[in-house]
């Protein structure tokens, strides 16, 4: 028992400390020296070696997050894509054993930054009048990978594996009928970030971590990764089911890849390299 404190102890402190850097990277905060120096022309650094924690690896080269998964699930109403093992399996496509908290660690070490989920905000002091915060945050795609026929790796959209239940067809309203029958549930996700719970001593509850919410297609309120918008996780509401014609079979080992769409900003000294000598910028595409 002491050392499964320690242990979240030091997730805790580990999670906090990425938080507390790439704040200060975000703000432009300013080395402690006020002393001024000539600019000069540093030699190129080494890439930056990729990075393991529990379940899953970064790959700075690659920009990616891949998480170790299983398929747990080839049939029924989808309410998420990725839950933790031992958690919400029944309506999950694929379970991880890796925290949702070191998740969330390995995006920000590859420049995301996470938002907020969908939640719900007093007005006023009374608590009498709510306002509803939709989900936010930098898009992520989301991909599983697995070995083809031939052995191969191949990386597939997430959305290859999910199809809309006849009850949301049914609801559609004449009008949205023709615009939404192909419609595809969307590769691209939001790094919402979950939430932070506890105000007393000792480190505070990364909720993902309870409730096993990890990608999410209704709303929970406390998901890593979300949809944009608000959407009903009752029964008689949901939208998506399991598509299992591309998965493989249930208990098969496959990678979840989370791709941050953000990209690195570009160095000062190649930017310079690509201007053309007359001073005219060239055309960005």
């Amino acid at each position: 028992m002491i050392f499964r404190r320690r242990s979240r102890t030091l997730d805790a402190a580990l999670f906090v400390l990425v938080v507390a850097v790439f704040s200060n990277v975000s703000k432009g905060a300013e080395p402690a020296s006020h002393h001024k120096f000539a600019p000069e022309k540093s030699a190129a650094k080494p890439a930056r070696k990729n990075f393991n924690l529990p379940g899953l690896a970064v790959d700075f080269q690659k920009r990616c997050v891949d998480v170790e998964a299983m398929i747990c699930l080839d049939e029924g109403m989808l309410e998420l894509i990725a839950c933790t093992k031992g958690s919400k399996e029944h309506e999950s496509i694929v379970a991880i054993e890796a925290r949702p908290m070191h998740i969330h660690t390995a995006l920000l070490l590859l420049g995301a930054n996470n938002g907020n989920p969908a939640m719900s905000r007093p007005v006023d002091e009374q608590k009498t009048r709510w306002v509803h915060v939709p989900p936010r945050g930098d898009p992520v795609d989301v991909y599983l990978t697995f070995d083809n026929s031939e052995g191969k790796k191949v990386e597939h959209p997430i959305s290859d594996f999910v199809t809309r239940t006849e009850r949301a067809e049914d609801n559609l309203d004449a009008d949205d009928k023709v615009a939404e029958a192909d419609a595809e549930l969307p590769n691209t996700f939001l790094f919402a970030g979950s939430l932070l719970q506890g105000d007393g001593p000792g480190p505070r509850r990364y909720l993902a971590d309870h409730s096993g919410n990890v990608i999410s297609i209704v709303t929970f309120g406390d998901e890593l990764l979300c949809l944009p918008g608000m959407h009903a996780k009752a029964n008689d509401a949901l939208m998506w089911q399991i598509d299992a014609t591309k998965l493989p079979k249930v208990g098969s080992k496959v990678t979840l890849r989370l791709r941050p769409q953000n990209k690195p900003a570009a160095k000062t000294d190649e930017a310079e390299k690509q201007q053309p000598k007359d001073g005219s910028q060239k055309d960005q595409k």
